[in-house]
This record gives C-alpha cells, structure tokens and sequence, in this order.
C-alpha cells in the first residue's frame, strides 16, 4: 500500500459516494489506473464494503449505552457462549474484548431508556455465564469518525501526491 493508496481509503471514507472521476481528481490518477487501484483494494479486502451514514436520533435511536460486561468464567465455551448470543442481539453495533477489569465492552443503540430496560433484562441477562454488567449512558457525542488517521503516526490527511 503506498501513499496514493493511503489518499484513495482517506477519500472513500471521506465520501464513499464519489464517482470514479472525481476520486481520480482528488489523488491526482487517470480515471482507469484509479479504477484498478480500487479494484485492488477491494479484492485485498482492505476496502470491505460501503454503506450509508445514517443519524442514529433521526433513525428512532437516541440512546447510546456502553455497556461492560464481567464473565463468572474465562473458558472457551461461556466465550463463545456470549459472543454467540451478543451476535444476534441487533441493538448491539459494538462489541469489543477488553483488556482491565471488564472483559468486553458493548455500545448499544436503542429508542428509550424504558426499551433499553427491556433489552437488558430479556435479552441481555438472559445470557448464560455472565457476572456483572454496568451501564453508562452517553449524553452526546463530541466526536464520531469513520476515517482513520494515516499509519505511521502523521496527523491529518493524507499529503496528496502528484
């Protein structure tokens, strides 16, 4: 991956919408050696697919919870077991394995504090081998970036190449 790579992934995280034209534009290519690089980056996985943004309050979704959750037991069956289950629950978008005092680490988006209630104590309690759950609500959100910082540690966008 090299540096017009790097601005390719910057723009299409930027704007997924792009056309091709405008993409070749932006890093400077001819529309078809930008075409191939792309294509290559979707073959290579890197680029795995592009979707919509939508805002989670107009959706119907003002709640954002992060949820931690201890496990009684660390075995590959009651891991497994919970990860199987938080799979399916759909109000989860996230599920991160913790390093600390929590094993993993939900956000959940949901209608209402009354529904979340719902979600916890049917779905969520209901799941075999766990030992707490804490919930914190989020009042707002600050920042929210789906494009990633260049590797290597440099701040900003990608320089662009000519």
């Amino acid at each position: 991956m090299d540096a017009v790579d790097l601005q390719i992934i910057h723009e299409l995280q930027a704007d997924g919408r792009l056309s091709n034209q405008d993409l070749a534009d932006r890093v400077r290519l001819s529309p078809s050696p930008c075409l191939r690089r792309v294509r290559r980056l979707e073959e290579s996985g890197l680029i795995g697919g592009y979707t919509a943004m939508v805002d989670q309050v107009a959706f119907g979704l003002p709640i954002t919870v992060f949820v931690r959750v201890r496990l009684e037991r660390h075995t590959g069956e009651a891991v497994n077991v919970f990860e199987e289950h938080v799979g399916r629950i759909e109000h989860i978008q996230d599920c991160y394995l913790m390093a600390g005092s929590s094993d993993y680490l939900l956000r959940v988006v949901i209608e209402s504090l009354e529904a979340y209630e719902i979600l916890v104590r049917t779905q969520i309690h209901a799941i075999p081998g766990i030992a707490s759950i804490e919930s914190s609500f989020a009042f707002g959100s600050v920042k929210q970036s789906k494009v990633f910082p260049r590797p290597g540690g440099s701040s900003g966008p990608p320089a662009r190449t000519r």
